[in-house]
């Protein structure tokens, strides 16, 4: 796996990275620390990873279940350490699954399935991470 990373230049801290796998994304800082709040900041991005990974571990254990999940939508809060490196010290995931009689008992285990043998991304985030998870099942 690889990835490039390029400045915009002197105007801000705009970053734009290009990945092995041929997409683009865009980074940036908060005006207080030179950017311009053009797109999401590099930690956010790394959250935002740890939530697909964990997402999509539990939608494809899910379908290899042969359940009928129909949404998957997980919200990420955090916390992070107050001196540099402010490493994240908290993070918690609230999966909210809907499907067609969908068990919980289904739901909760892919969950933990994720977290202690699939996510890479928040396999790594523990180490320094409190990770903790909540579990909603919808009917749908």
């Amino acid at each position: 796996m690889e990835c490039t990373i390029d400045w915009g230049g002197p105007e801000g801290m705009l970053f734009v990275a290009r990945t092995g796998s041929g997409h683009v994304t865009a980074m940036d800082g908060a005006p207080d620390g030179g950017g311009n709040n053009l797109a999401p900041r590099p930690m956010e991005m790394l959250l935002t990873g740890a939530g697909g990974c964990a997402a999509y571990d539990v939608v494809l254990i899910l379908k290899r279940g042969r359940h009928q999940v129909t949404q998957c939508q997980v919200k990420l809060t955090s916390e992070r350490a107050d001196t540099d490196p402010k490493v994240f010290t908290k993070i918690h995931f609230a999966f909210a699954v809907s499907g067609k009689n969908l068990p919980q008992a289904a739901v909760e285990r892919a969950v933990q399935l994720s977290h202690e043998k699939y996510c890479s991304a928040s396999a790594m985030l523990a180490k320094t991470a409190e990770i903790t998870h909540s579990v909603t099942v919808l009917e749908g």
